[in-house]
Formats: structure tokens, sequence, C-alpha cells
């Protein structure tokens, strides 16, 4: 594995927040949500979200998610982002609600009851498959293309900590 780019995608996790989320329905039509995020010790994301978004239906009906974190703060062609293919799920259980608002910082503000029920948001959980890195290729100083590498989970875990 590439030492650089395993380093720099851990960075990325540990420094950007807001990150893409897409979904698609039942009918495989696609949808893309910005959301601020965090994620644990096992590089699970989790967001808040209405649940009458079009992404949190989506979820709903297809499970299947990617998450792009961008680094979108450099000049053009210099932008960096880890890929994430994940399976996303609404939260339900109280227990794992409250052990999410802890990861999110909502601690114990208040009861789970907030995210279940009648209430608006819940809060959802996309747990990795597999991870890439972008990166370059140039010839003699000019660009050629850009392509992924996948970056081995459990590495990635272990620079991320």
């Amino acid at each position: 594995m590439n030492t650089r780019l395993l380093e720099r995608s851990a960075e990325i996790l540990r420094t950007i927040r807001y990150a893409t989320v897409a979904t698609a329905d039942s009918q495989a039509r696609p949808w893309n949500s910005p959301v601020y995020s965090v994620h644990d010790d096992e590089l699970n994301v989790y967001w808040v979200s209405d649940k009458q978004n079009q992404h949190s239906q989506n979820i709903r009906q297809n499970p299947h998610v990617f998450i792009v974190f961008y680094d979108s703060t450099v000049l053009p062609g210099q932008g960096e982002g880890v890929y994430l293919r994940a399976i996303a799920s609404e939260l339900s259980d109280p227990k794992d609600i409250q052990s999410a608002r802890q990861i999110i910082g909502g601690g114990d503000a208040g009861s789970s009851e907030k995210f279940a029920g009648d209430d608006v948001c819940r809060i959802y959980r996309a747990t990795p498959t597999h991870a890439w890195m972008n990166t370059f290729e140039e010839r003699d100083g000019v660009f050629i293309r850009d392509y992924r590498i996948e970056i081995p989970l459990d590495e990635l875990r272990l620079a991320e900590a």
C-alpha cells in the first residue's frame, strides 16, 4: 500500500466533515446530497437528516450508498478525496441512537426519542465495505489522467486512529 496515499486518506477523514452521499431509489434513480458527518473508530459514518429528504427515503428503499470526502480547498487539479462504498441504515434502536449521538456530539442531551417516532430527524449510519483514494498520472509534467487506488479498510482504520 502506498504510504502517502494511506496517510493522506486518513488525514482527509480526520479533517473533512462534509461528505456527499450518493443514493438511488428502488428504480435506480440517483440522488446526491451533501451532509455534515462524523465517523467512529471503525469508519462508520454518521449524519442527521430529515426523514423525508430524498436521500433518507432512498436509503430506506436501497441501503447501498457511495460517500465522498473531498478536499476542495486546494488549487484546481490538486483535489484529493476518499471514496467509500457503504451500506447505510436509519437507526431505530434506542441504544444505537444514543451511541451515535455520543459520537456525533449530542451526548446525553435529551432522549433518543428525538430521532424516532413522529419526530422529523433521523440518525443514519453507513458502514463502509470498500475505500479508495484518487491520484493522478503525469508524463513529462503533463497531466494524463486521474484514477482511484483501493485503500484496504483495515489499514485505513489503523492509519486514521
